[in-house]
């Protein structure tokens, strides 16, 4: 059975690589930085790309974050939601599903280099991130 967990998902706003950074030097543990490609695909992040998915894993701890996309500015509280993850991917695809129910998908799941995301949120307006990892 895979462990399931659940962690704050942080929108930077565009000091997303500053932001992970400072707690990466802080918590220590491993942080993983992604941008997208010229066709929107994601790839390692190099000097002054803009972050796409940002992980940092630490002693227990769980932070994920973006810089957001220049598209969809966050509004206040907007900003952070949560993101749950496992790499049982029937159980996070009924969780995506009955979350979105009368709410509002922002991205389908679809295939990253990490696993499988999606994003949306609920009807009671929490944003949710859905992060099917790979085994």
């Amino acid at each position: 059975m895979s462990k399931t967990h659940l962690a704050p998902y942080i929108n930077f706003q565009g000091s997303a690589r500053e932001a992970m950074e400072h707690y990466h030097r802080i918590l220590g543990g491993k942080l993983e930085l992604f941008a997208s490609d010229n066709s929107g695909k994601p790839k390692p992040a190099g000097p002054g790309e803009r972050i796409m998915y940002a992980r940092l894993e630490a002693d227990g701890i769980l932070m994920i974050a973006s810089d957001g996309n220049p598209k969809y500015p966050a509004k206040v509280g907007d900003h952070i939601g949560l993101s749950i993850g496992s790499t049982d991917r029937d159980r996070l695809m009924t969780v995506f599903n009955a979350l979105a129910a009368g709410g509002q998908v922002g991205m389908p799941l679809t295939d990253q280099p990490w696993g499988t995301s999606g994003w949306l949120t609920d009807r009671f307006g929490i944003n949710w991130n859905v992060d099917i990892e790979k085994e």
